[in-house]
Parts: C-alpha cells; sequence; structure tokens
C-alpha cells in the first residue's frame, strides 16, 4: 500500500533526499520509501517509478513529498518515516548551523555577505539553474553549473553572455574544477604547481590531475567545461575562454586540455588555438589516433597516464629552461655516441619541427638542415681503424672542439652511456671538451649543453659522480632523449609575451558563492576558501511563470 505525507515549505537539496530515502528505504516495516521536493519534474518522476500518490497533487517545489510503500494499511507506518525525516533534516540544520562561514537567504544578501566573490557554484535542479547562472553573470561572476538537465539553447545563451562579459561558464554537468586552492564539487586534493589542465571530461580530468601530483608536480587551476562545451552546438566557447584564461596566467606554465572526441570543427579550431597559447600543452581527444603528435609547442597524446606524464616532463622542462640564460644562435648539434639514441633524438626533432630525418645516413647524419644537424658517431666512418667513442670518446671530443668556429651552433645535444665496456669517464671527458670549446668560443653565441645520461647507480662509473661531474660543468641534465629534444626546443624558442589581460579568477584568491548542495560549501570552508552559502528555495511554478510573462513585457 502506498501512502503519503506532505512537510509544507520545508526545501532541500536533491543530494540529502536521496540518501534520506536510502536509509528509509531499509526499515524492516517498508518496502521502498521516496523523498523529493515537489517540483513537475520530481512529480514525474513519482509516476515513473510507480510511486505516485494522489496526495502529491496540490505539492509545490517547496514542499517535501514522502511516499510510503509499505504492507498493510497501518497509518502509523507513514506517520514513523515521516517523523525520522523531520528528526534527521533538523539534526542536520542543528550541525549546519555551526558552519564556519555565513549563509544567506537572498543571491543579493549573499554578494553583500562577499563583495569580493568572483565565482557561482550551482548545484540546483537543472530547471532553475539557467536564471540563477544569469543573475550571477548579471553580478559579474563567473560560474560554474553541477546542475544537469539544462537546456542546449540555455546553455548557448549563457556561455555567449559570458563571452561578452569576459567571463567563465564551467558547464553545465560540470562535475569537477579546481581555482587556485579552491576545490569545486568532484574534486582532489592535489598540490599547487605550474600545470593548468582544462578539461571536458569530469572523471579524466580528475584523473590528469591525481597522476600529475603522483608524478611530483602540481597543477596551477582545473577547469571543467561541461560535456556538450565542445559539441557544434555550443562551439567550445568555454573552452576558447578557458585556454585565454590560462593563457595570461602567470603560474600556468604548460595547459593540458581533456576532453572526448569533440565536434570536428570545434577539434580544429581547439588545435590552431593550442598552437598559438605561446605555452607548451599537452592535448588529449580519447579515442583519437593522430598520425603525427608533435607541433612545436603542442603535442598530442592518446591515453590519460600519457598526457599527465608529459605534462610533468614539460614542467620539469620549464623550470630547467628558466635557469639557462637565452640561447642567441638557434642551430641544434646533437653529437650522439649510441645510433639509437640519435635516432630518437632525430625524429622527435623532425617531427616537431615539421622536417624530414635523414633517410640515407649518410656520414652517419640522422638528421641533416641548414640550421640542425644530428649525427650518429657510432656510424662505421668514425669507428673505420679507432675505437668506438663510447669506449675512446676521442673523436667527439674533436667535433665538440670544431664548435666554436660554428656561430649558428645554440643548443648541442649529447649521451653519456655508462657500464661495463665504455670509458671509466665519460662525463669527465665531456666536461673537459666543452669547457675547451667553450673557452675557444670566445665572443660567438654561447652554446647551451644537455645531456642524456644513460646508466644505474650500480654502474662502475657511479651515476651520481658522473651526474655531478656534468653539473659542475654546466651541463644540463635530461632523463631521457624525449626531455632533451623538448628542452633544446623550448631554449631556441622564444617566450612570447603575455598581451592578455590575466584574469581575476584565476590572479586572485577564489571567492565562491554556493547554491545547492551545502556539502560543496563545506568542503570550500575546509581547504580555507572565502564562501557564503546561498539557502535557496525554489519560487513556485506559478510564480515563476507570472516572473516569466512580466519580463516578456518589459
Amino acid at each position: 500500500m502506498l501512502s503519503a505525507r506532505l512537510i509544507k515549505g520545508n526545501f532541500q537539496d536533491s543530494v540529502t533526499l536521496m540518501v534520506l530515502s536510502r536509509d528509509l528505504s531499509s526499515l524492516p516495516e517498508v518496502n521502498r520509501v521516496s523523498v523529493m521536493m515537489g517540483t513537475s519534474a520530481n512529480k514525474d518522476v513519482f509516476r515513473e517509478t510507480g510511486m505516485w500518490h494522489d496526495d502529491l497533487d496540490d505539492a509545490t517545489p517547496n514542499d517535501l513529498c514522502i511516499v510510503i510503500d509499505a504492507e498493510g494499511e497501518d497509518a502509523g507506518v507513514a506517520d514513523k518515516v515521516a517523523a525520522q525525516v523531520e528528526e534527521r533534516l533538523a539534526a542536520m540544520a542543528k550541525g549546519g548551523s555551526k558552519a564556519r562561514y555565513p549563509v544567506a537567504r537572498s543571491f543579493r544578501r549573499a554578494c553583500d555577505q562577499l563583495p569580493k566573490a568572483d565565482l557561482a557554484l550551482i548545484s540546483v535542479a537543472g530547471q532553475y539553474a539557467h536564471g540563477l547562472a544569469k543573475e550571477a553573470l548579471d553580478a559579474g561572476l563567473n560560474v560554474m553549473i553541477f546542475s544537469d538537465n539544462v537546456s542546449v539553447e540555455e546553455e548557448r545563451d549563457l556561455k555567449e553572455q559570458a563571452r561578452e562579459r569576459g567571463l567563465l561558464v564551467m558547464g553545465p554537468d560540470c562535475g569537477t574544477a579546481i581555482v587556485g586552492k579552491a576545490p569545486l564539487a568532484f574534486a582532489n586534493r592535489i598540490p599547487q604547481g605550474s600545470i593548468a589542465v582544462v578539461g571536458a571530461s569530469g572523471t579524466g580530468l580528475q584523473e590528469v590531475t591525481c597522476q600529475i601530483a603522483r608524478g611530483g608536480m602540481g597543477i596551477s587551476h582545473a577547469l571543467g567545461l561541461g560535456g556538450r562545451d565542445l559539441s557544434e552546438k555550443i562551439g567550445g566557447t568555454s573552452a576558447e575562454t578557458a585556454l585565454d584564461f590560462v593563457a595570461a596566467d602567470e603560474a600556468s606554465k604548460v595547459v593540458v586540455f581533456v576532453s572526448k572526441p569533440p565536434a570536428a570543427a570545434v577539434r580544429a579550431k581547439l588545435l590552431d588555438k593550442l598552437k598559438q597559447l605561446g605555452k607548451p600543452a599537452v592535448a588529449l581527444f580519447l579515442g583519437d589516433h593522430p598520425d603525427r603528435r608533435d607541433f612545436g609547442n603542442l603535442h598530442l597524446t592518446r591515453t590519460l597516464d600519457e598526457a599527465a606524464a608529459l605534462a610533468v616532463d614539460l614542467a620539469r622542462v620549464e623550470e630547467q629552461a628558466a635557469s639557462v640564460p637565452a640561447v642567441t644562435a638557434k642551430g641544434i648539434r646533437g653529437l650522439y655516441t649510441g645510433g639509437t639514441l640519435a635516432g630518437e633524438a632525430a625524429q622527435l626533432l623532425a617531427e616537431a619541427l615539421d622536417l624530414s630525418p635523414d633517410a640515407a645516413h649518410d656520414e652517419g647524419f640522422m638528421l641533416r638542415t641548414a640550421e640542425h644537424r644530428i649525427i650518429d658517431l657510432g656510424d662505421d666512418l668514425y669507428t673505420r681503424g679507432r675505437p668506438h667513442p663510447m669506449i675512446d670518446p676521442f673523436g667527439r671530443n674533436e667535433m665538440i672542439h670544431a664548435l666554436a668556429e660554428d656561430a649558428d651552433a645554440g643548443i648541442l645535444m649529447v649521451d653519456v652511456v655508462l657500464g661495463f665496456g665504455s670509458h671509466a669517464d665519460p662525463a669527465g671527458e665531456l666536461a673537459r671538451a666543452v669547457e675547451e670549446m667553450r673557452a675557444a668560443r670566445g665572443d660567438k653565441a654561447p652554446i647551451t649543453v644537455i645531456a642524456n645520461l644513460t646508466g644505474v647507480s650500480e654502474d662502475p662509473q657511479d651515476y651520481a659522480a658522473q651526474a655531478k661531474t656534468l653539473e659542475d660543468a654546466g651541463i644540463l641534465i635530461a632523463d631521457s632523449v624525449r626531455m632533451a629534444v623538448l628542452l633544446a626546443l623550448r631554449l631556441i624558442t622564444p617566450a612570447r609575451a603575455e598581451t592578455a589581460k590575466a584574469s581575476p579568477l584565476l590572479s586572485e584568491p577564489p571567492a565562491v558563492i554556493n547554491i545547492g548542495l551545502r556539502g560543496f560549501a563545506d568542503d570550500l570552508a575546509s581547504n580555507d576558501v572565502d564562501v557564503v552559502h546561498l539557502k535557496w528555495e525554489p519560487v513556485s511554478d506559478k510564480t515563476e511563470k507570472l516572473r516569466r510573462m512580466a519580463a516578456s513585457l518589459i
């Protein structure tokens, strides 16, 4: 038998009521309990799930509807369930009164209590989200809409308004974001750092930020977009705004973009924007398998962990590049004792610069252009009548000395290979050759040397001692050939001066007006974020219709 109870004028958020419904459904006296507000949409849910009761006909969006499915006709069961609902809600309200943040009853009052607010976090029923978001935009706030069931037309309207005002709308159906140190909705406690993440994939954004943290780096911001932003109808409006924001943000040195497959036209537009970002960028369009993956500053990846790992490497490259004097000569020279290492360096460099590797490998050249040259010194040409350069680096040392007269050279990439059979002190040999070359170079543009150190601590040459020898000689150490190439490219690419004005949303500590789920306000306060919780209640359907009619007459 179904019975119902109404609690008039007692608005509660949907998550609280879902938890109540679950807990009360476990009572032995009932088969099922459903507790929802009396909105039109919720009344439809009662009907669709077989829990409709005629007593709900007159319920308003502010009335709490309790429907109980129990055996028999004992009205006491329904009274007991209703009493438990009121008891639970009273206990929650008592706990909420001890919150460390202010609570407001109107949007205007919330703004008065937090005048520096720059973001509204909205998690109400979707039918009300558009109006609240519009009110926030009109007040000059950026918006994150956790709510779903917002129409495409309403989403487009909000995002066009935001673009005109220089604001960002994240969502609808945006489940996660982190602005500075503010965790918004579903978010993890990620250390702050230099990597900005922009995503139209909620759990994808979370996974990438967590992998970045486990990789030893942190994020500046993580901006969600909502799942429809990259659709043809929305056109990536918020994605473009978010990328503009992080491009102008001084704390964001590397940018990661993660999304489910976008519309073709939107994908092309985003790729162009990422290439012009002026910062190293990583992009992952899930399910995409690009033939070419490196475009100068832009790197395309295929998996979440690959995107995170590459972002970590790029962030470390940025740290290294910041400690090196500017490179004026732009030619890259690679002198490798290992053929495979030379081949990988040539391949990565060629793809990033849209060049063609040397297919013939004449004279050991893996890459030979007017500006850049990568040579495998293990080629037969260089080992005829002399030991392999890993055994005796004399031949490479001579070629390093010759760079003293190469005015176009700005970067030298080399390998230092440890292990049995190799020279007893390859780092020492390289350091001496570099020192002599620099002395002979005189007033010419200095050459920055990047070494890929191949070995482990147990090798007879002692990895740590070899690394110290290189560092003492002013030689940069890359953890891999890929990182050596990334660093070389970063050094020969002049940093673009910031031209756009930084958004206050990213450049100042966030201040949030939370509208909807109170738990989000609790999380913000626990992370020392300034927040006001707006205890919002919907107007009745009739009042809303009258409001819209009046607005249409103005």
